[in-house]
């Protein structure tokens, strides 16, 4: 039996459900201690990242190493792309196709759509198998809605929750097709 790559998301939001400050902030993610503790398991199952020009300009502005180490990263964007790390290819297409372009380069393992836009999208257009939404223990009071902009409302299953840090909880929903 082949074993085909899923196609999941990852975000952490804020309580009142924010996925990043008014100005793309992540500084909020600095409290998330025991955030590691769901992202590092989480990312050595995943064979290729998927992620939206927005969340690539953000990762990558950041005085850190590349946070993704040597798995391939596919940047869904329309303008030139000057990568910070040989893993790092512009491409362009529907969502389909490039979510097809990240499954072939991630098999066997599974794909991680990265940005709250694209993970929308995946969520409309049944795209998505799962998302993992891990819950920071702050109110920023704005921001950028975790699910601003879906086109309809989605029912998801949840597959697990666990507490994690100081006050952070990780809830695993299954997308039903």
């Amino acid at each position: 039996m082949v074993n085909t790559p899923r196609i999941r998301g990852f975000l952490a939001s804020s309580l009142d459900g924010f996925i990043a400050g008014p100005n793309d902030e992540l500084d909020w993610l600095n409290c998330a201690e025991g955030a590691e503790d769901t992202f590092t398991p989480f990312i050595k199952q995943i064979g290729a990242l998927l992620m939206g020009r927005r969340s690539y300009d953000v990762a990558s502005s950041f005085d850190v190493p590349w946070p993704y180490g040597d798995t391939p990263v596919l940047v869904a964007t329309h303008r030139p792309l000057e990568p910070k790390h040989p893993t790092i290819k512009a491409c362009g297409g529907s969502l389909a196709e490039l979510v097809e372009q990240a499954k072939s380069v991630a098999a066997p393992k599974d794909v991680y759509i990265d940005g709250g836009q694209l993970v929308r999208q995946a969520l409309d257009e049944g795209l998505l198998d799962e998302i993992t939404i891990t819950m920071i223990p702050v109110a920023l009071g704005a921001g950028i809605p975790l699910f601003q902009g879906a086109k309809k409302a989605h029912q998801l299953e949840l597959v697990s929750h666990r507490p994690l840090g100081k006050g952070l909880i990780e809830l695993v929903y299954r997308v039903p097709r």
